[in-house]
Order: structure tokens, then sequence, then C-alpha cells
């Protein structure tokens, strides 16, 4: 499984070390004197170098390959497809046709894939990333003593790419907890995955810096190593060499889509957070304070009379959010929540986005050239959109294939509604229906949709037939949806 960004930031790897330090005593010949006695370059003690073996033995058995079944649209329209009957009529076999002939064009493929992960718990809770079996309609995980389980996806959260499996299982063996903020750059480190499909492969290498901020990562400080990470390694765990788990790899850089020396992992304790509250509420509750922010430069410190370039500088703050009632607004700096400083703005969604909608916190602001202490009440991040495919299985709104998210007050107010639900991705019975990116619904069978889980309540009593009303541009109609 790979994951990739803009700047084709992949995911899992394998990799090779070349020892380049002097030792201590070792002379390399070249620099030896002529007039001298002879100097031999010796070998290191091996003292010095990292036993990987017996670490290995020791927490290679908590590791788990994750195989993964999806479905996937068929290229191929169906009936009346003109591309299918090209095809059809030189006699060029169609994919997921029976027999290669036709049929139902259109029809689900079967895709695979695999990837990594690790029990955090003896009664069988996984962690793996969410890109790994996000989507997926079957997920095994496979022991390193070739037991198998069937796993159940206990919950996904996209913003830090952590997933919880749970599989039934007693007296396993655990992967131990490390603290990833103890960790230094220049460190050892090892992960245990599966690259390619090759299981428990260990690949090694040092921390090459912390805290490192990638393109659309506001709640993650990745952890980035020269550990060889590639496909398949997704999932796996990130020891320190006291065998304890430091992160998750996750990401590399990569020009090929294979590994180049610069992998990423999501801090440990990032994702223990989010495993808490997927395996309590099988979503991640985050808080919200409703200001767009910017980072804070030299130039703007000194016009704001900052002593540093330091904190989150707000550009504009939503009407009717937590930071609206707060009395926030445009220009401040907020340089700390709840006694700890945001160094700087990336900082401050991570911050606010670990803690729960309706926590109270103090703000330290700077404004008019002085600092002051204001109290907020935290807003709900609706973050976990409407998925395409439920993950228990079995309920109409998986079958629907539809992924939305609710519209923010301000799209709302935009459109005048009360409420509804964005649609960012439509397929299956959605598409065939002709619902698009862009849509709002407004409302189910005429009774009004204002967030998620009035959708899905509204759509498990609607059966296999029903009407949405949608928003497209600047006028409104009713779209039929026929399940079966």
């Amino acid at each position: 499984m790979i994951r990739r960004t803009a700047r084709t930031l992949a995911l899992a790897g394998a990799l090779g070390l070349a020892l380049t330090a002097r030792w201590p005593g070792a002379v390399p010949v070249s620099e030896a004197h002529a007039d001298s006695p002879t100097q031999v370059a010796t070998a290191p003690s091996p003292r010095h170098l990292p036993d990987f073996a017996e670490l290995v033995a020791h927490v290679g058995p908590a590791v788990v390959n994750i195989s993964v079944v999806q479905e996937i649209e068929s290229p191929f329209g169906g009936a009346g497809d003109p591309f299918e009957d090209f095809l059809r009529r030189f006699g060029v076999p169609i994919p997921g046709a029976p027999g290669g002939q036709g049929g139902q064009g259109g029809a689900p493929q079967i895709a695979r894939g695999v990837g990594s992960g690790f029990i955090v718990s003896a009664d069988g809770y996984v962690l793996t990333n969410a890109h790994v079996v996000d989507d997926a309609t079957e997920v095994t995980v496979r022991l390193t003593d070739k037991r198998e389980f069937k796993a159940k996806v206990k919950g996904v959260d996209k913003r830090t790419d952590v997933a919880l499996l749970k599989i039934d299982g007693r007296g396993l063996p655990t992967v131990r907890i490390g603290d990833a903020d103890q960790s230094r750059v220049g460190e050892w480190v090892m992960a245990v995955g599966s690259p390619f499909g090759f299981e428990n492969t260990v690949t090694a290498g040092i921390i090459s810096a912390k805290a490192r901020r990638l393109p659309d990562e506001t709640y993650v400080p990745f952890i980035q190593t020269d550990v060889a990470i590639n496909p398949g390694n997704s999932g796996g765990p990130l020891f320190n060499m006291n065998g304890e788990v430091i992160g998750i790899n996750s990401q590399i850089y990569s020009r090929s889509g294979g590994f180049m020396g610069i992998s990423f992992a999501i801090p440990i304790d990032v994702a223990m957070k989010v495993k808490d509250q997927l395996q309590q509420f099988g979503v991640v509750r985050r808080g919200r304070l409703g200001v767009t922010i910017q980072g804070v430069t030299d130039d703007l410190a000194d016009s704001f009379g900052l002593d540093s370039a330091r904190g989150a500088l707000v550009s504009s703050v939503e009407p009717g959010s937590a930071a609206d009632q707060a009395k926030l607004k445009a220009g401040d700096v907020i340089l700390g929540v709840n006694g700890n400083p945001v160094a700087d703005s990336a900082d401050l969604p991570r911050i606010i986005g670990e803690m729960r909608p309706g926590t109270d916190i103090t703000l330290e602001i700077w404004r008019d050239g002085k600092s002051r202490i204001v109290s907020a009440t935290l807003g709900t991040m609706d973050e976990e959109p409407l998925s395409a495919r439920e993950h228990g299985g079995g309920d109409t709104g998986g079958r629907l294939g539809l992924t939305a998210r609710p519209l923010t007050e301000q799209e709302a107010a935009q459109l005048e509604v009360p409420g509804g639900l964005l649609v960012q991705q439509a397929q299956g019975p959605a598409a065939k229906a002709g619902l698009q990116r862009g849509d709002v619904i407004l409302a189910i069978n005429n009774a009004a949709v204002k967030d998620v889980a009035t959708f899905r309540r509204l759509l498990k009593k609607a059966g296999d037939r029903f009407a949405l009303l949608i928003q497209r541009g600047d006028g409104r109609i009713y779209v039929p949806i026929r399940l079966k």
C-alpha cells in the first residue's frame, strides 16, 4: 500500500547502511606519515555497534502482517458503454465481465494489498496506518507464528493516518510503548514490517530530524529517519534501542515510488491518543477553535511589537465559533494554550485538536502591544466524513457509495440553509444516480439533513429506494436513488 502527496510522499520501505563515522583509535592508512611507524586502521570494537539481533528476537513476535481486500470500481461503464462495445466487437476480453465477454460492465473489481502493524494489547488490539485498511472489505492479520485472524476495523482517523484493528485473541505478544519526545536526532532506530509482502523484514538507521512538518499535514509532527521503508512497511513500528515503539512508519519522500533515504513516522504519543478515542468512540473527537491562522515572520513580529517570531497570527475568526465567543479578532497572535507555548503556527491545530469538544481553555494572546489572557470553550470539529464504506459492513450508508462532510457555518450561511452535507466523492449507486462532487445534500425524502449522524439515521429508515434533495449551483433538484 502506498500513500502519495503532491510531492510524491509515498509509503513504507527498506534500506542499506553505510557507516562512515571515524571510530576512536581508527587511523585511515592514507593519513599515516611515511616517516612514522606503520599504522593500521583497526576495526571498531563490537561493543560500539547496536545489537539488532537481540532486539528483533524480543520484539518481532508482536509485529504483524496485514493483508486487505478492497472493491474498486471497474473502468468500464456497463451496458451501452461505447468503449466496452468497441472492445466486444473486436473480441477483446473485458475485465470483470463473466468469461471476459461483457455482462455486467462496471462491476466492482477486487484489489489486494499488504501492510504492517503491531499488537498493543494482549486481547488483540492492533495499530496500523489508516491508508492500509481504509475502504477494505476484508482484513487479515498474520502473526510470526503463522496464526491468522480476521480483523475488524474499530476506527480510522485519516487526519493522522492511524487505524485501530481488533482480532479475537488472548495472551498475544505485545510491544512496549516508548516516549517519542525523549528520542534524539542521531540515535539508532529499527523498523520491522512487510515491504513488498516480505514478512518480518528488519531495517535500521538513525533519526534524521524531529517534529518535521509535511505539506497538508497539520496534526502530526513527524519523526524523520533514514530507515529503509518501502510499500508494505506502512503501519509497522519504529523501535528505539530499548525495544520500545516510538513511531508508526507512514510515509517516504520519493521521486520513484521507492525508498530514497527519507522516511517519516507518526510519533507514538500522537498515535496512542488516537487509539484511545477510536477504541472508546470509533471516531476521533477533536476540539475546534474556529480561526484561520498564519505563521509569524520576523517582519510581522516587528510590526506587532513581539520580541521574536513566535505564535500563530489570527487572520480571520469564524462567526459563532469558540474563538468568536471568546472575542478573538484578526490581528491577535496566539502565544500559548493552557500555559503551553505555541512556538510555531503549526503547533496550534495539533494542540487544539488533541482536546475534546467542550473543553474550557485559556489562551495567551498578543494584542495592541501587550499580552493578555482570554478564556474559550472549544467547539466540535466534525472531521469524520460520511464514509463511502461503513467499516462495520452491511449498512445502507456503505452501499450508497458516498463520501461527504457537514457544511461549515460559513458555507451554510452563504447557501442560506440551516445545514447539509457537501459531497466530496460519489461512486456506486450515488454516482449512477448522478450525484457529483460539490453537490449539497439537504434532505432525504423531505426530512432535513444537517449532519452525518442525521443522514445515517434517515438512511437506515429509507429502505432501498428514496430521493435526495440536493443543491447544485443556484438550483435545487431531487435525485432518485435505487440501491437494488
